[in-house]
């Protein structure tokens, strides 16, 4: 066993000889593909322990759930045992620390980042915008951006989904002096845009807003053992709407690429991050937002980070992106339609041929548990693709309980620095306090009294009517005008209207503005 597993590689499985992918080159990316059932989360336990061992922190999205078993002591059953005698070594279970993280902060400590720091090009992906309603997005940004920045450099006063919405109802509400320093906004898109983020919120996505926000130190982590840490994202709730977790893992691969210093070729990295459903990161995606992608794949290595996509498809995985991954796991492909045959020649091809397989055909006819496996080996040049039995993991297969993974979030070294969100004072409550200040600097209106002094009634006093009544009429013969009247509007009736557009203004957003119109209206007796 001591030849097996060595401290410089990853014991992955055996073919003619044994298959190891070298922690040197790690960094160079890499694709695990197979179509349902084939072995690809196997396989993914297998690296995600080789890594750990090694002490390197791991990130993985759990997408159904059967990676958590990785948090727990492996179970000696009969066919782990043959198959670990198939490829060489004597069956020992094991078990890992494990990190659970979720979005919803359901399954595991919650990840939160600000709204600022999502970016408008992210943000407007989340939210299927237009390229109209990304404008809006775009000026939103600017306008914190020039306004707030002084207040908070981090973030720019935008933190949460509520900030967001002020701040676009801000931006109706100015919008002729708004539309002449940074572009026009109409209430349309305004509009449009806050029925999104309404989606966004009723899926659950405004739980990933906020603060305390996620540091990447803590992705990166080691235990007293010298093992890495395995960062395990819940991902089940999360598959729900594929387009946030698309966004998310997109956005914290970006973060790595921005703030972790330039490295080098290390002798292992500092991260492996694991992207399954990978088709979903680049399906409908701009192409702004795919040149975003190739450039963090092409240069995050240098940042001690690897990337491995795991996928159904290779076709999955556009050509300039796949052109990175050195290292290559391929489970069996399935070609019942053209396409699927499609796939099978494309898979085929990006391997190192080796003449003692028909590759293209090989694809179709291996088993569970069986791959293609071809890895990066001396200075960088990939191996010869070889037919490899995949060893078993130490681990445990499956799921763990409810009950185990509650205790494993209980004695997380994290238990407690992110569990509790912050409502810090930022775009909501600066606009709050903008908006008050600009309605006590509003001039009285003609005729009015000055504040603080009050006006003798200088006509005969009108009585109530006989019948209805009520706080309306009497309200409105306080205000020197009744509920009835349809003719020039009164003092009163102008200072009510003052008074409701200050509280529209505060309360914010088109609603507001309905609401403190139809309680005009019950007022005054106008439509």
């Amino acid at each position: 066993m001591a030849g097996v597993f060595q401290d410089d590689k990853i014991y992955v499985g055996k073919s003619g000889k044994g298959e190891y992918l070298s922690l040197k080159l790690a960094n160079r990316h890499g694709l695990v593909t197979g179509a349902t059932g084939t072995g690809k989360t196997v396989t993914l336990q297998v690296l995600a322990e080789g890594f750990s061992r090694a002490g390197v922190p791991v990130f993985a999205a759990d997408i159904k759930g059967d990676l958590s078993g990785i948090a727990a002591l492996g179970e000696e059953k009969d066919f782990l045992v043959k198959r670990a005698t198939e490829v060489g070594f004597k069956y020992q279970v094991d078990e890992f620390p494990v990190v659970f993280w979720d979005l919803f902060g359901e399954q595991g400590h919650p990840i939160r980042t600000s709204v600022f720091e999502m970016g408008p090009l992210l943000l407007s992906r989340m939210l299927n915008l237009n390229e109209v309603q990304e404008g809006v997005i775009n000026i939103a940004f600017r306008f914190a951006d020039d306004e707030f920045g002084a207040a908070d450099d981090a973030n720019k006063g935008l933190v949460d989904l509520q900030d967001l919405r002020s701040l676009l109802s801000y931006l109706s509400d100015n919008a002729k002096e708004i539309g002449s320093r940074y572009g026009n906004v109409t209430a349309t898109s305004i509009g449009a845009v806050q029925r999104q983020l309404l989606v966004l919120e009723n899926q659950g996505g405004a739980k990933f807003f906020g603060e305390p926000a996620l540091a990447l130190d803590d992705l990166m982590r080691v235990d007293r053992d010298g093992r890495g840490i395995i960062n395990m994202l819940a991902a089940d709730k999360l598959m729900e709407n594929p387009k946030l977790y698309a966004t998310f893992l997109l956005w914290l691969m970006a973060e790595m690429f921005e703030q972790l210093p330039e490295v080098g070729d290390l002798d292992k990295p500092k991260l492996v991050f694991f992207f399954d459903e990978a088709h979903l990161l680049f399906n409908d995606a701009p192409k702004p937002l795919l040149d975003k992608i190739e450039q963090v794949v092409r240069l995050i290595r240098s940042k001690g980070v690897g990337i491995y996509f795991v996928t159904q498809n290779p076709l999955d995985v556009p050509d300039k992106v796949l052109a990175q991954l050195g290292n290559r796991v391929q489970h069996a492909l399935r070609a019942f339609t053209p396409r699927d045959q499609k796939a099978v020649r494309a898979a085929a091809e990006t391997f190192r041929p080796n003449p003692k397989l028909n590759t293209e055909q090989v694809i179709t006819q291996l088993g569970k548990g069986e791959a293609l496996v071809s890895f990066l080996e001396g200075n960088g040049t990939p191996s010869m693709v070889e037919r490899t039995l995949i060893c078993p993991p130490a681990g445990r297969l499956g799921t763990l309980t409810a009950p185990e993974r509650r205790a494993v979030v209980a004695r997380s070294p994290l238990r407690g620095k992110y569990d509790q969100a912050i409502d810090p004072d930022s775009a909501h409550e600066m606009l709050q306090r903008r908006v008050a200040e600009k309605a006590e600097t509003v001039p009285a209106p003609k005729g009015a009294a000055p504040r603080g002094r009050t006006v003798p009634n200088s006509g005969p006093t009108v009585p109530p009517p006989a019948t209805g009544g009520g706080w309306r009429d009497t309200l409105g013969g306080v205000l020197g005008g009744g509920g009835g009247s349809r003719g020039r509007m009164s003092t009163g009736e102008i200072v009510v209207k003052q008074v409701a557009r200050s509280v529209a203004s505060q309360v914010g957003g088109q609603l507001g503005r309905a609401v403190m119109r139809s309680i005009f209206g019950n007022l005054t007796g106008r439509r």
